[in-house]
């Protein structure tokens, strides 16, 4: 018969025992186990604490970076639609004609015509530099607020934000922005503006998902009664 192997546990002071079955091996190794968990908990803490101080030099970086817009030069022909706008507050609408001017860099609304209408305006955490097309300031000074609002076209909807300046006899400004994100198809000789190739997130494109929809119902609908009459003629 072998004899059984014992082993001395050497951070052990006891002898002619078998390390598995000393209390002190086993202390040991929990305490190792402990120390791996601490080490780790403590190397993920660093990491995180580094990513979190980048973002925070991220941020403080973009809110160091001043917003300009800029304005164009008189447009050689003019184009305007008339919206309505929907305030999201009280849900009043508001008919207006707005220029679409691909010269300007974001959506505007004039000062007067928000203070006349009632639109509740918002103040923006950093004004905005208005600049001229040779590189001055404008007169008007800088953007402090915007307003947010609904705009409908025909069966178009979205909601969307105005900054506020003075625009003079203008009320309501459609930049790039808006211009880009809906491509729209402009008659140029009429002066005609249809919104065909809107992007999904504008309300045209659900309210056409919805009438497909119901469509198909109907469809649905007419194909089982059609199917119902054609059998019941049948059994008589």
């Amino acid at each position: 018969m072998q004899q059984e192997r014992k082993v001395v546990y050497r951070a052990c002071k006891g002898e002619n025992h078998i390390a598995r079955n000393c209390d002190s091996y086993w202390k040991w190794r929990e305490q190792e186990l402990r120390k791996k968990l601490k080490e780790l908990r403590e190397w993920k803490e660093q990491e995180l604490r580094k990513e979190l101080k980048e973002l925070k030099e991220q941020r403080e970086k973009s809110k160091g970076e001043e917003r300009v817009v800029r304005c164009t030069m008189r447009p050689l022909r003019a184009v305007w639609m008339k919206v309505g706008l929907e305030k999201v507050d009280t849900y009043e609408g508001v008919a207006v004609d707005a220029f679409l001017d691909s010269g300007v860099t974001g959506l505007f609304m004039n000062k007067e015509f928000v203070e006349k209408n009632g639109f509740r305006m918002e103040k923006l955490e950093r004004p905005v530099k208005v600049m001229n097309v040779d590189g001055t300031h404008n007169k008007g000074g800088d953007i402090t607020h915007k307003v947010t609002c609904n705009i409908y076209y025909k069966r178009h909807r979205e909601r969307a934000k105005f900054d506020v300046c003075n625009l003079g006899r203008m009320e309501v400004i459609l930049g790039m922005p808006w211009l880009m994100a809906h491509n729209p198809e402009i008659d140029w000789e009429n002066g005609e503006v249809k919104l065909t190739r809107c992007p999904p997130w504008c309300g045209k494109n659900n309210k056409e998902k919805e009438r497909t929809k119901l469509k198909e119902k109907v469809r649905g609908t007419e194909e089982e009664k059609a199917i119902s009459w054609a059998v019941d003629e049948k059994k008589d």
